[in-house]
């Protein structure tokens, strides 16, 4: 399966080839990216919502150039990703004002202030998807002019804009833009870049944890407005109340079930990993979940009101132990790489990929060389990424990337 074919995967790459905007409305038009970046236009100037990502800001320039009514009065930023702002250098002008939510420039300030770690996860993950090789691009420092805590609301050229903070999202300094006039929000990725589907509250790359209480507030806020037309960071714009309002329901009640079912098994005496295993969502609540999953949900929930420490895990957790410092002596009970390896391989042969997983962890932790522990891995993970089908891009290119491990280490 190609990376495309993916659902986020396609939503990512939808802009290349990109020749002309998509006009939404006879006043809001798109340009895919990444993120996608969205021109709002009136008789007095224009708005742009967020600017796709670095590297692609003339590009988006272009694009919009024939639909442009004047100057370009404001950019709206609606959270602190560089696929959102990353063009801000580009599309900015010099009377242009900036907005963005509170916290935005600490937020900014985290990424850059953790930027080769969560680099090189992130190209673990991405590097194959946006076909770039080496370290990745560096996102251009963007200071806002106004940070908004509460609401900001202006007009220009006749239309009204009200940039409204949200307690949380994808980041913790989101906010959403509405038009009251048109019934008309843009949320960026308030709720994740596939509609109707699973938040990613702790993501697989790092990131700061996402809150469910604040997603769930999030939720209601938007769903309040009663917006007709509701224009995501990602894919084709929403219509309809009615299936804005549903939509954004279920979204919420999945999130609102998960956190119930986890706190249960917290409560009886049961394990993080047993609730991963255990909790799935009814059929009739079942949301997508492209970028966030049922049992990751379930992890950050644990982790919200658990912090890190697993009973479970035993004393060696509280002394920084990993259980790799044993891998050794575990190999040589068991007399040696090799024996560990075959194990392995009949727990794969029994059906049992992430078993075989653990028991590979071992036999390459003592030899990364074991030819047996590497074909295991190897498919392992093609097992994985079979039963997956390619729905969740995380996962997705997490498992080819061991893939792709894998057979450069067999050569």
């Amino acid at each position: 399966m190609s990376d495309k074919q993916t659902p986020l995967g396609a939503l990512v790459t939808a802009g290349e080839g990109q020749t002309e905007a998509v006009e939404i409305t006879p006043s809001i038009f798109m340009v895919k990216d990444i993120s996608n970046a969205y021109l709002v236009t009136t008789s007095e100037g224009d708005v742009l919502v967020n600017t796709g990502f670095l590297n692609n800001g003339e590009k988006t320039k272009a694009l919009f150039a024939p639909h442009r009514q004047g100057p370009l009065n404001a950019i709206v930023l609606t959270q602190a990703h560089a696929d959102h702002f990353g063009g801000v250098p580009e599309l900015k002008e010099a009377d242009t004002e900036v907005i963005a939510g509170k916290g935005f420039t600490e937020t900014d300030q985290y990424f850059d202030d953790l930027k080769m770690f969560l680099g090189r996860r992130s190209g673990k993950l991405w590097a194959s998807m946006t076909r770039r090789d080496g370290p990745p691009p560096v996102p251009p420092r963007i200071v806002p002019d106004v940070e908004v805590a509460g609401q900001l609301s202006f007009n220009l050229g006749g239309k009204r804009f009200e940039v409204i903070k949200v307690p949380g999202g994808e980041t913790l300094c989101s906010v959403i833009v509405w038009l009251p006039d048109e019934k008309t929000v843009f949320t960026g990725n308030l709720f994740g870049p596939v509609w109707r589907s699973m938040p990613n509250l702790t993501t697989v790359r790092g990131d700061k944890p996402r809150l469910v209480g604040p997603y769930l507030k999030s939720c209601e806020i938007v769903s309040d407005l009663g917006a007709e037309l509701l224009i995501t960071g990602h894919g084709e714009p929403i219509f309809g109340v009615d299936k804005i309002r549903a939509d954004i329901q279920a979204m919420h009640d999945a999130v609102q079930w998960i956190e119930t079912e986890t706190i249960k098994v917290m409560n009886a005496g049961g394990t993080v990993y047993q609730a991963m295993q255990q909790i799935h969502l009814p059929a009739e609540m079942k949301i997508g979940e492209f970028h966030g999953q049922t049992k990751w949900t379930v992890r950050a929930v644990w982790e919200e009101n658990g912090n890190w420490v697993k009973y479970e895990d035993g004393t060696t957790a509280l002394f920084g132990s990993p259980v790799s410092t044993v891998y050794r002596d575990i190999a040589e009970l068991a007399g040696g790489a090799d024996k560990v390896a075959a194990r392995a391989k009949a727990l794969l042969d029994a059906d049992k990929p992430l078993e075989a997983l653990h028991l590979v962890d071992v036999a390459l932790g003592v030899d990364a060389a074991e030819p047996t522990a590497l074909a295991v891995k190897k498919h392992a993970c093609q097992l994985l990424l079979a039963r997956g089908g390619g729905q969740n891009l995380s996962e997705t290119m997490w498992l080819k990337a061991e893939i792709a491990d894998a057979e450069k280490a067999l050569g």
